[in-house]
């Protein structure tokens, strides 16, 4: 099979757009929330905190609605053994994004943070920051990689050009119109991305659902077709592993910047829990297709097509069921437009994790771990070079590494093991400090890893209650595969446990010093003793009157067109004290 030139030139066509679009973005806010003393680099990272409501809608659905999102749902309900049941995502993320503007969007976007690890440092230290980066960062490098991968594959089986060609020209773009633009870039091509991912998938719907090979999907829901039901089932013994996986994708999908980038860019804190929630409604809207295309192949007699006579699931290709339907049971002509939303999902997803480990770097490991005197140039420099960096480094992994699913799916069980817990003792907890951090870094690290990870063929050595030995058949080569499956739901425990860590330690820490029990000359983390000290005043003021770090160098937020400085702050002070009664995690906790 040749290359399809209409469906390249349609390609070629679309991230031309997207491109310019991205340049436009740059230029039309290039001074967009930057105050007086000229600074960008805060711009760059949260947009000046100036994104409108429509904008700020479209950037966050279309951040969640990614590659992995519609290829992984319409996958899932394809699957025999999985079907609708099984499809958590579309589910999922709703409610994340839900829980995320009820509990966690109003304090983040109040207290005037710039990154996710902004609480953490300013808390625990920015030594714990630094390690907190590290699965924040995982998630976001191996998401991109992922997303990248499955594009490829997308483009090599509809426009039949070479998987590396497609993956580099693809992340060039995103790369490119991240760099000059940076969020205020990235938020307005999400706008065009996700009215392409919305019509390319509804345009290709009708087509293959009356393609002569395609059994009514509402008949093929509840009765055997050509294979079982797509609403697929829950069997009573994986209703914890079900329950689990729910709640990674609830809890686990709050603590990643990518979400925190755009609470953090709205105009107010009410803005950000309002973007939740549209976004929320948008991600249930935009998994609709992806349902529907999933049914289709579910519901199809492949033999009738040019396919082949063996369905996907049968060579192993399940997961690339939304480009099979398209190619096959479309005509071209609008296969190409699927295709074109496809690539919008991935690149909707892979510029925006790409932003948000750079400005995390940037700013958190670079600016206020090593030189706190950085200048706003040099900051936005580093931003440049690291995003070109990170991004180099998704693209290899795409290229180079097969099991980069594997990779992301244990690096995002960490950022929930991990990441999740920290964040809701640092915004809501009183009393945890960093020796309780540390414990519940070590604690979730150790229960999530002991549980082994079947995609990157990682065997436990810790067998929780109900595990079972599952074998996986790679049709292709014949080859069997055992693996030890978890039923026991021990990521929400691994996750669970490291919260209490966090508390318990964080008390007894305190205990042993303040009643002499321990010396103070011990307290080498200077989190109880000498809570206070340079380290983790670094881009602080302290009040000395109450002990209390108030947040205001750490964070500053820019004036807002027009706004003046003084007025800023006293809105922020005002609507702090209003809602939450504090400005900065620290007045959550005991007073010394």
């Amino acid at each position: 099979m040749g290359i399809h030139v209409e469906g390249l030139a349609a390609i070629v066509i679309f991230y031309v757009l997207i491109l310019v679009v991205g340049i436009w973005a740059a230029w039309k806010n290039k001074n967009s929330g930057v105050g007086d003393d000229g600074e960008r680099s805060e711009s760059i990272m949260v947009g000046g905190r100036d994104i409108g409501l429509f904008v700020g809608v479209f950037t966050m659905t279309a951040t969640w609605v990614g590659g992995g999102y519609i290829n992984g749902t319409a996958e899932y309900v394809y699957l025999p053994d999985y079907g609708l049941a099984w499809a958590q995502a579309p589910f999922g993320y709703a409610l994340s994004l839900v829980v995320g503007g009820l509990f966690f969007a109003k304090p983040m976007r109040t207290r005037g943070y710039v990154t996710m690890l902004d609480p953490f440092q300013q808390l625990y230290g920015k030594r714990m920051g630094g390690l907190l980066f590290i699965p924040a960062l995982m998630g976001e490098i191996f998401w991109s990689a992922a997303i990248l991968s499955a594009l490829g594959a997308t483009l090599s089986v509809i426009v039949d050009v070479n998987i590396n060609i497609a993956v580099v020209i693809s992340a060039m773009i995103a790369i490119l119109y991240t760099l000059v633009g940076g969020l205020y870039s990235v938020a307005y091509t999400d706008v065009v991305q996700l009215f392409c991912i919305f019509v390319g998938l509804w345009i290709s719907v009708p087509f293959a659902m009356t393609n002569p090979a395609v059994s009514n999907i509402g008949v093929s829901a509840n009765e055997a077709i050509y294979q079982s039901p797509w609403l697929g089932k829950i069997e009573p013994e994986d209703k914890w592993l079900w329950m689990d996986n729910f709640c990674l994708l609830i809890l686990g999908g709050i603590p990643w910047q990518v979400y925190f980038q755009r609470v953090l860019s709205a105009s107010s804190a009410t803005y950000a829990q309002v973007l939740s929630f549209l976004a929320a409604f948008g991600c249930l809207v935009m998994a609709v297709p992806s349902v529907l295309i999933g049914a289709i192949g579910a519901s199809t007699d492949w033999n009738q097509t040019t396919y082949g006579s063996l369905p996907p699931k049968d060579k192993d290709e399940s997961d690339m069921i939304l480009p099979i339907v398209l190619q096959h049971l479309c005509p071209s002509y609008i296969s190409f437009f699927g295709l074109g939303a496809v690539s919008a999902a991935v690149m909707s997803s892979a510029d925006s994790s790409i932003l948000s480990a750079s400005s995390m770097f940037a700013r958190n490991i670079y600016q206020l771990a090593f030189r706190q005197s950085a200048s706003d140039n040099e900051i936005i420099w580093v931003m440049r070079i690291t995003i070109f960096v990170l991004g180099a480094a998704a693209t290899a992994m795409a290229l180079l590494t097969g099991s980069v699913y594997g990779l992301w799916y244990l690096s995002s069980d960490l950022v929930y093991v991990i990441i999740f817990p920290q964040l809701i003792s640092v915004l809501f907890i009183k009393g945890t400090n960093t020796y309780g951090s540390v414990a519940a870094y070590v604690v979730g690290l150790l229960l999530r890893v002991g549980g082994g990870e079947p995609y990157l063929k990682l065997p436990p050595f810790i067998y929780y209650p109900g595990w079972v030995i599952q074998e996986r058949i790679h049709h292709l080569t014949g080859e069997v595969e055992h693996f030890v499956q978890q039923r026991f739901p021990f990521k929400s425990l691994s996750m669970v446990a490291s919260f209490l860590a966090n508390v318990a330690f964080s008390y007894l820490a305190k205990y042993l010093f303040e009643s002499g029990m321990l010396s103070h000359k011990y307290d080498f983390m200077d989190a109880v003793v000498s809570k206070h000290s340079e380290e983790i005043m670094d881009k602080t003021t302290l009040v000395s009157n109450h002990n209390n770090i108030i947040l205001s160098e750490m964070a500053p937020v820019k004036q807002v067109r027009g706004a003046s400085l003084a007025g800023t702050f006293t809105n922020i002070i005002t609507e702090n004290l209003s809602d939450d009664g504090a400005s900065s995690p620290e007045a959550f906790h005991d007073e010394d």
